[in-house]
């Protein structure tokens, strides 16, 4: 007993070393953890530490100006405010995404797909939540600094465009980068919530007008406030570009086709500057300047007058008698039939079987080419037409440079259509039928063309074969220039029967009462009309009234001056007119070449005002038409 108390108590040899062994392994294992918070994953704490007081803002870069030919602004950009959210922590966003969404008035549901959509770019990237912050948005979020530090203001230039739709389908919108873009750029140049280009120039020329954004990087307290500025990276704004458009000119057009459904555009058949263009109905790009609600798009979309489509470049509809100078210069230059040919007009002719009558039911009487031209004669180039056969005409027709693009800078160009016997085997798999010429002819049947075409088209034959590429860039190059080179006596005759349409009381006699009232008679104005019937007389017999409403006639002009060198040409297309509006291009065209040249003579444009008081063209018809006024 004495011996168990008065000795020493001994710990078993085993258990010393377990212990032992247990110590060592926990000071190597503290050693570890240490070695890899220190060296191993030091960078990735260091970058957590450094987030908690660094914030990285973005500073938008502003997109160029659009100036026109004379400097003027036309598209600029104002400061404005977005609202960013921080990434950071996702276990706190949703935690406050109730007070955020209820905050800002946007719904869960959007905020939350616009999470779901950013989860593949890196945490550290924000996202934009409020494109466009209101002053109650401002006061929101300075004001829950505290609660909500995952929200930050970003200071953004947005575009401003000039008011209403003054040059819209020209210049185009902006918009967010769609995720179709993002997989299809080059590289990583644009991310999500980036503004691009969409539409018209805005998206011809995105990447000249499109900045290098730049970089704040702030520090900031334990509440998320910025009390110091690191370093900024400056924004690289983007370049400006300068068009061809005249501002004046450009002005004259949209007052005259206001309240109209068509085209209008004018260049310079020197160089193929485009002078003014404008498509009716249209829109208002502002709307789009931010985010356009889904709404809205769909109400632009499903209307019937499509004000998205640019009527300009993508309107492919039948020339009517303009095609006539197309076919004159055929007739001239191929000899079928001889440059003397004559034909007796007593209002309708025959072929294969089939009447076909004149647009004037009382005739022309005996017709050559000059008076053909001036009267617009269909019966005359019935007999053309059907002696030069569809193949000659679609050979000079695409040689002039339709059914194809013309290249004009703008995205969207369609390409008309040309018919001919391979075309109608390839597409309709039987043989051209010969009765289909005849409608050819003049304008008629399966032949489509856009307003940019046929505009192309004449001028370049009044400047003698030689056919600019349309631009809207000043600096445009390289322009290219097609030539099919054209006999002096092939313009003369085709350009004096263009003046005599204006000139010597032809169908264009209301563009010459315009210019003889505007004390302009020593402008040599040449031009020539057409008019296309959108439906049969027999389809619209099987419709009512108010079905008729958008089957009326599209009506053209197209003109230049003076009538040997043109300097200015001018196409004029009206769709859904009513029947007795026939002329209804040719008065547009005739006020824009007198402010044209009012401009020229330093006098101040009167046009701007008279505009606002010329007579609107009834929108449809309601009747049925006796007979089609194809040939004025």
């Amino acid at each position: 007993m004495a011996n168990w108390i008065g000795g020493d108590q001994k710990i078993p040899q085993g258990r010393l070393i377990l212990v032992s062994y247990g110590i060592v392994l926990g000071i190597v294992l503290l050693l570890l953890g240490f070695w890899k918070l220190q060296i191993v994953q030091s960078g990735h704490y260091s970058d957590l530490a450094e987030k908690n007081r660094v914030r990285s803002i973005p500073i938008i870069a502003p997109r160029g100006k659009i100036l026109d030919r004379n400097g003027r602004v036309i598209v600029d950009n104002y400061p404005s405010f977005s609202i960013l959210l921080l990434r950071d922590d996702p276990a706190q966003i949703q935690k406050d995404l109730p007070q955020i969404t209820a905050g800002l008035n946007i719904t869960p549901e959007d905020l939350r797909q616009q999470l779901e959509e950013a989860k593949i770019e890196p945490k550290f990237q924000p996202i934009i939540v409020k494109p466009e912050a209101t002053d109650a948005d401002l006061a929101f979020v300075e004001s829950h600094r505290l609660d909500l530090p995952e929200l930050e203001l970003m200071m953004v230039q947005r575009r401003k465009y000039p008011p209403n739709d003054f040059l819209a389908h020209v210049i185009g919108y902006v918009g967010e980068v769609s995720p179709q873009q993002l997989d299809q750029q080059s590289g990583d140049r644009y991310k999500p919530g980036d503004i691009v280009g969409k539409a018209g120039l805005e998206r011809q020329y995105n990447d000249t007008l499109t900045g290098t954004d730049g970089m704040r990087r702030v520090i900031v307290n334990s509440v998320g406030k910025p009390v110091r500025t690191l370093d900024d990276t400056e924004p690289i704004p983007g370049k400006p570009i300068q068009l061809t458009i005249d501002y004046n000119l450009q002005a004259v057009a949209e007052q005259e086709l206001a309240g109209k459904i068509g085209a209008m555009i004018a260049l310079d058949p020197r160089t193929g500057e485009i002078l003014a263009m404008t498509s009716q109905p249209s829109f208002d790009p502002n709307d789009f300047a931010v985010r356009i609600p889904s709404k809205e798009w769909r109400v632009l979309n499903d209307d019937p007058n499509k004000p998205m489509l640019d009527r300009a470049i993508q309107a492919q509809l039948a020339p009517g008698s303009v095609f006539k100078i197309l076919e004159s210069a055929a007739m001239l230059e191929s000899g079928v039939p001889p440059p003397d040919f004559h034909v007796f007009c007593p209002g309708y002719a025959v072929f294969y079987g089939t009447v076909r009558h004149d647009w004037d039911p009382k005739g022309h009487g005996e017709v050559g080419l000059h008076k053909a031209i001036v009267h617009s004669c269909d019966v005359f180039f019935y007999n053309v037409g059907q002696r030069l056969g569809i193949d000659r005409i679609a050979y000079y027709a695409t040689a002039f440079g339709l059914g194809k693009r013309t290249g004009i800078d703008l995205p969207g160009e369609e390409p008309g259509l040309v018919p001919s016997s391979e075309w109608v085997e390839r597409v309709y798999h039987h043989k051209w039928y010969p009765g289909s010429t005849i409608s050819v002819a003049i304008g008629q049947g399966a032949t489509e063309v856009t307003p940019i075409q046929l505009l192309r088209t004449v001028s370049g034959i009044a400047m003698g074969g030689v056919f600019y590429q349309p631009h809207l860039l000043k600096d445009f190059s390289p322009v290219k220039i097609t030539r099919f080179p054209l006999s002096e006596n092939t313009v003369q005759q085709v350009t004096d029967g263009m003046y005599g349409v204006v000139n010597e009381g032809g169908t264009g006699v209301f563009a010459y009462n315009i210019l003889k009232q505007a004390k302009l008679q020593d402008v040599e104005f040449c031009g020539k009309t057409g008019t296309a019937q959108t439906i049969s007389s027999k389809g619209l017999l099987r419709l009512s009234a108010a079905e008729r409403h958008h089957f009326g006639y599209n009506t053209w002009f197209v003109g230049f001056a003076p009538k040997r060198n043109p300097e200015i040409a001018v196409a004029v297309l009206v769709q859904d007119t009513a029947l007795e509006a026939g002329g209804a291009a040719a008065p547009l065209a005739a006020r824009f070449i007198k402010a044209y040249y009012e401009q020229k003579q330093g006098r101040p444009i009167q046009e701007l005002e008279a505009a606002k008081s010329a007579p609107k063209i009834r929108a449809a018809t309601t009747q049925v038409p006796k007979a089609v006024p194809q040939g004025q």
